[in-house]
């Protein structure tokens, strides 16, 4: 398929755990893949206001990035979202989002692992839209080893992709691309919505970390090589 890099979701059948670990490095060892992972997000809020709840999170965050040393230089986290009791008080939820990456930055930097904060689709109540929401994150947690992934789609989703590239091109340090129709968030193969790729390629140039295809199945990720490489992109 001619890719170099594989994103494991720390979720289901992909999360990296005691029983696969073997069999995880030596697929690392015989490929010569770069190896990244996404930390888990169903069911995680790093704003959440319960004390407890923000305990096993953290917890769970550890547990997946220990895992994943030796593996993978890059996590990627998604930011936290107002719950029913946050959009009460969304700026203690703000600040929780904060103090939970600083803790889960603190684990990784401990493991060589850089966290990759992404950057959210058009969705209620959910912090990270914004390229301003980005920027603060990322300054008020204030680690070396915090920086952004730039997902193309979402900033699409919300209309911002071009003041996402303006923006936050010196924090980017980790992409996602899919592609849609600027509507919601379809994660369709490059090429098969609105989006201006050979722009966007222009505008990250210079740029030296990975491009992760996130796709549905292995023939929608043909699809994305195939586009790339028969318009000149690759």
């Amino acid at each position: 398929m001619g890719y170099s890099a594989i994103e494991l979701v720390q979720e289901g059948k992909q999360k990296i755990t005691a029983e696969n670990i073997d069999r995880v490095q030596q697929i690392k060892d015989t490929t010569n893949l770069t190896f990244t992972i996404h930390l888990p997000f169903s069911d995680i809020n790093l704003a959440t206001l319960n004390p407890g709840i923000h305990k096993e999170i953290v917890r769970q965050m550890g547990h997946c990035l220990h895992m994943a040393s030796g593996l993978a230089e890059i996590a990627v986290i998604h930011p936290g979202y107002l719950s029913p009791e946050g959009a009460l008080y969304p700026e203690k939820a703000w600040d929780n989002t904060i103090g939970s990456l600083k803790e889960i930055s603190t684990i990784a930097e401990d493991k060589g692992i850089i966290i990759a904060l992404e950057n959210m689709p058009d969705m209620p109540h959910i912090f990270g839209k914004y390229p301003a929401e980005i920027l603060e994150i990322i300054e008020k947690v204030d680690t070396d080893n915090i920086g952004m992934t730039l997902d193309i789609g979402h900033a699409n989703t919300m209309g911002l992709l071009d003041e996402f590239l303006d923006s936050c091109r010196e924090v980017m340090v980790h992409s996602h691309i899919h592609d849609n129709h600027e509507k919601r968030d379809e994660h369709l193969p490059l090429g098969k919505g609105c989006i201006d790729w050979k722009k966007v390629f222009d505008r990250v140039d210079g740029y030296e970390g990975l491009f992760i295809t996130e796709m549905k199945n292995l023939e929608n990720g043909t699809e994305c090589m195939d586009y790339l490489k028969s318009n000149l992109i690759l």
